[in-house]
């Protein structure tokens, strides 16, 4: 069972059908919504400011997300993927993003709808990245457009595939979650 831990008269509410891995660590004032999946290793740490979460989200093993005391907060849309190893601190991402492994996105940076930060990636605090943009590097730049419908169906795909992952967690005995 993941690690759920109140703090400062702040209990983590955990959407309906999300899954939480046994070694996931909710802390605080997290606010998740339906269908999400935090995987193993992975921290929200709402000691310090929010971290609000929409439906459909993953944050994959080892991510981080966590806050600045009374500055920034989390904000997450609806079916956006945080890869293996991200960091977030106090970043805002919307809706259908998605946040490639080992990225970093620092204390109030956007990443817009349907964005991608490429793996590895450092956006620095501030920086705004635009709907449908592509940015890479360290610190990460824009790199180019990516097509509106492109970027959804990959995005939502990813999304939908960790749905059903978490699926093979929660319902294990359903055949129509077999791969």
């Amino acid at each position: 069972m993941a690690l759920i831990i109140p703090v400062r008269g702040y209990t983590p509410e955990i959407g309906a059908d999300s899954f939480l891995a046994e070694n996931a660590t909710i802390v605080g004032d997290v606010v998740m919504g339906e269908n999400c999946s935090i995987w193993f290793n992975a921290v929200l740490r709402g000691d310090v400011n929010s971290i609000r979460i929409g439906n459909n989200v993953n944050v994959q093993d080892g991510s981080v997300l966590h806050t600045l005391y009374q500055k920034s907060t989390i904000e997450i849309g609806n079916h956006v993927s945080i890869g293996h190893n991200v960091t977030i601190h106090g970043a805002k991402i919307h809706d259908y993003a998605l946040i490639g492994m080992g990225a970093v996105v620092m204390d109030d940076a956007e990443v817009g709808e349907g964005a991608i930060v490429a793996a590895g990636s450092v956006v620095l605090s501030r920086t705004k990245i635009g709907a449908n943009e592509l940015w890479g590097g360290t610190p990460a730049k824009f790199i180019k457009m990516v097509d509106p419908a492109q970027a959804k169906e990959i995005n939502q795909k990813i999304a939908h595939n960790y749905l059903q992952y978490s699926r093979w967690y929660t319902h294990p005995d359903d055949p129509n979650n077999l791969p």
